[in-house]
């Protein structure tokens, strides 16, 4: 690996480590444009899932105190069983449908409620459509590593505060991420070569979930809220251009 490879690893984990310490979720979002320049994505893909584990772990302290467990447990269990399933589906599922699907919803619905300016405290379905929701993000977590948009969406029109939207964020993307890279370690989709270059991005992912964390407990409820839907929203013109571009 070339200096050039090396800088933009470390810049490519300091960038999802923030974004991750910030909202809760994203690593993926701002680290795999970056890396997927200098990586295959059979590495880029597995390495992500590896830092926004680390992102997550090491900003949870900073959090935990504001956690709220009877909201989070119900989306806990939906996704834990979803995520076998999106295991499975990998070898089955078209990429380029799937991401141009999920890249249209993410560009819909974020606008949609970004211009939904007064609050909103949706309660339709109580605890078993919140599972229903974390079942599906787990599906998509095993499958892709999108394990936060549909349980994000779901929570920015529960009307729950940021403190307990981002203890759903932080909670179940780590559960989920964790789930989905243990179920690739057993199926040998990582190799050994992703645990190297974890250990290269580790202190960029560290630094920047820091940074992240700070800027988090600076924003209200209302900032926060906006932060959110832009990355989703980021995320959902990431993958229609995926899907669409020529090869």
């Amino acid at each position: 690996m070339t200096a050039a490879t090396y800088a933009l690893l470390l810049f490519g984990a300091l960038a999802g480590g923030f974004v991750s310490g910030l909202a809760g979720f994203g690593t993926a979002l701002m680290a795999l444009g970056i890396w997927l320049y200098v990586l295959p994505p059979a590495i880029a893909v597995p390495l992500v899932l590896i830092c926004s584990v680390i992102a997550q772990v090491s900003t949870l302290p900073s959090i935990w105190k504001h956690i709220d467990f009877s909201i989070i447990w119900p989306f806990l269990i939906g996704g834990l069983i979803g995520v076998p399933i999106g295991t499975m589906l990998i070898a089955h599922a078209d990429p380029h449908v799937f991401k141009l699907t999920v890249g249209v919803f993410l560009l819909v619905f974020p606008t949609a409620l970004y211009f939904q300016r007064s609050d909103m405290a949706f309660t339709f379905g109580g605890k078993p459509a919140d599972a229903a929701i974390g079942f599906a993000g787990g599906i998509l977590g095993g499958l892709a590593g999108l394990s936060g948009p549909l349980p994000i969406l779901w929570a920015s029109v529960r009307g729950w505060t940021k403190e307990q939207r981002r203890g759903i964020f932080q909670i179940f993307n780590f559960s989920i991420l964790a789930a989905s890279l243990l179920a690739q370690i057993t199926i040998g989709i990582v190799k050994a070569d992703v645990f190297w270059l974890a250990l290269i991005a580790f202190p960029g992912t560290v630094i920047g979930a820091w940074l992240g964390a700070r800027t988090y407990h600076a924003l209200n409820d209302r900032n926060f809220r906006d932060v959110v839907l832009g990355l989703l929203f980021l995320s959902g013109v990431g993958l229609v251009w995926s899907s669409i571009a020529p090869s």
